[in-house]
């Protein structure tokens, strides 16, 4: 029978460098979310387009990254866009690979708040002659987050749980640094267990502070009357 013995000398040791490496997991989390953030909006919109092109391209762009594998996309962007003249650090590919595919996801999350809107609410905004600009900054857009804000939420957690795959490109995240760690020392429970509670830890976190979120922010939104 195998007996697994947890030596917290070892686990005191390589906590503060696990911790460290969480940094980059964090950073690659935020950034990653940002543009993801700023991709679904912006394929949202264009969905939403008058021409025709437009919209069958947001839509088939959508889909495309949408049905292949994050991981292929890394390797794309980090190994294959290099011989058309885009090098790209670690950082960046995985920050690029995560916007990316996570702003596909969020494209459609973003669409379906903006069509849950009143129709009232555009009516309203053609009525008082606002231009496309304002009508989604101040009247639809603020209507249509509180509905995001649940899914987003969910789609910025397991973007943070997918940050993992990022070591393919050489990227010294927490999983990765736990596996040099344990190779190195022949003990693998202790720095994958305290990886896996940090990314626990820091999940439940997040999850309440979308929670948190969700609560505060105005049930009916901001309508225009």
């Amino acid at each position: 029978m195998i007996e697994f013995q947890w030596d917290w000398d070892f686990a005191w040791e390589v906590l503060p460098l696990l911790l460290d490496a969480c940094k980059i997991t964090l950073q690659a989390t935020v950034l990653g979310s940002l543009l993801a953030i700023v991709i679904g909006l912006l394929l949202a919109l264009l969905r939403r387009s008058k021409w025709k092109a437009v919209r069958y391209s947001a839509y088939w762009w959508m889909e495309f990254v949408r049905s292949t594998p994050l991981l292929v996309q890394i390797y794309f962007l980090y190994y294959v866009a290099p011989e058309w003249g885009l090098n790209l650090s670690p950082m960046v590919t995985g920050v690029l690979a995560l916007g990316m595919h996570y702003g596909a996801y969020l494209s459609e999350v973003f669409r379906s708040g903006i069509d849950g809107v009143d129709k009232g609410q555009w009516e309203a905004s053609i009525a008082l002659n606002l231009s496309p600009y304002h009508t989604y900054r101040d009247v639809i857009l603020p209507q249509a987050l509180r509905a995001m804000i649940p899914a987003t939420g969910n789609y910025i957690i397991a973007m943070f749980k997918e940050t993992p795959q990022l070591s393919a490109i050489t990227l010294l995240e927490m999983l990765q640094l736990a596996k040099i760690m344990g190779s190195e020392n022949f003990r693998y429970l202790e720095p994958f267990t305290l990886v896996g509670l940090i990314y626990l830890v820091l999940s439940l976190i997040a999850s309440a502070g979308i929670r948190q979120a969700e609560r505060r922010f105005p049930k009916e939104g901001f309508t225009l009357s």
